[in-house]
């Protein structure tokens, strides 16, 4: 990749792991290297409208080597472990938002950025991870959000929600966008509220999975996952 954000954190973690070495974790470094280093059909339309507003020399543009300038990426995590892994499989299982939303102690909370990018004032690029944890539970939120002023909205978010006497964690990943130009709708003051913004984008892809614990292992009254690591600066 050519560039980087303009604030990368590359030292900012997330990581939450079990005392056998098994785990998953949060981190800026593993997250670029999901974002595509060649333009495909969309980012080319919205680069050509963001290079026409720079108004740069010509031959600047032509040693600009092509990558994704907006840093999308569907990353969803970095499993951890060497010779006990989760287990990634499909499911039709659904993280049950009810009980989210039920009243019950936090005992801890923690919102971590990984990267974040004004794109030459044309809109914001960023990469955030905040986590909840409650005593029967808890919910991770990795959120990959896109404004590109007068072109569109993209938003690409990875839930990950685990129950104490569950042997799995349920990982959601859904990608919504649309056009600026299909939000007339939508107050412009929106725009910049991720958590309003999201109703209005449509869907665009959506992936259950359940990561299993390695087997032999009976999952335990209180949190199953030992250890959790936040390192922010």
């Amino acid at each position: 990749m050519p560039s980087l954000p303009e604030m990368m954190f590359g030292d900012n973690i997330l990581r939450i792991q079990h005392d056998r070495g098994f785990g998953i974790e949060f981190n800026a470094t593993d997250a670029l290297k999901c974002v595509n280093n060649c333009q495909g059909m969309i980012k080319v339309a919205c680069a050509e409208e963001w290079q026409e507003s720079r108004n740069e020399p010509e031959h600047t543009k032509e040693v600009v080597k092509p990558y994704d300038w907006t840093y999308t990426t569907d990353y969803k995590g970095t499993l951890l472990g060497d010779t006990a892994t989760l287990k990634v499989v499909p499911t039709t299982e659904h993280i049950n938002t009810e009980k989210l939303k039920a009243r019950e102690q936090i005992m801890f909370f923690e919102e971590v950025l990984l990267f974040e990018d004004e794109l030459h004032d044309h809109g914001v690029s960023s990469l955030s991870v905040k986590i909840r944890v409650m005593p029967s539970s808890f919910f991770v939120l990795l959120r990959f959000f896109l404004r590109v002023d007068g072109v569109l909205i993209r938003m690409n978010d990875t839930r990950l929600y685990h129950e104490a006497d569950k042997a799995y964690m349920l990982r959601e990943y859904t990608s919504r966008e649309s056009k600026i130009s299909s939000l007339k709708h939508v107050p412009p003051s929106l725009f910049t509220e991720p958590n309003e913004i999201s109703q209005y984008l449509p869907i665009k892809e959506t992936i259950c999975e359940k990561l299993e614990f390695p087997e032999k292992m009976e999952p335990k009254p209180e949190a199953s996952l030992e250890t959790m690591c936040v390192k922010s600066k």
